[in-house]
């Protein structure tokens, strides 16, 4: 149960980050949100069967800083693919 606590605070941190990132008008809104849940999921879920404790505060700073780490630069990834393709296909079309 306490991997809806790491999910619910990558996932409210994830917003943040949306929201800090330039050009967010350039990527879905739920996108990076659901990859820093997802993140923290599955490194919640790794150190856990690697036998790291609930107790232990490395669990959490690597779920959660994890996760918003990941989604920060896949958002910063995205935003600057899609930009660079949208530069190209103003350039090909003339405008």
């Amino acid at each position: 149960m306490y991997i809806l606590l790491a999910l619910i605070a990558a996932c409210a941190l994830g917003i943040a980050v949306h929201f800090v990132l330039p050009h967010r008008s350039l990527r879905g809104v739920v996108v990076v949100p659901a990859i820093a849940a997802a993140v923290s999921a599955v490194v919640y879920t790794l150190m856990q069967w690697s036998g790291v404790g609930e107790d232990n505060g490395w669990l959490w700073l690597a779920s959660i800083g994890g996760g918003v780490v990941a989604c920060a630069v896949v958002g910063f990834a995205v935003t600057a693919t899609r930009h660079r393709a949208d530069a190209e296909k103003k350039v090909a079309l003339g405008i």
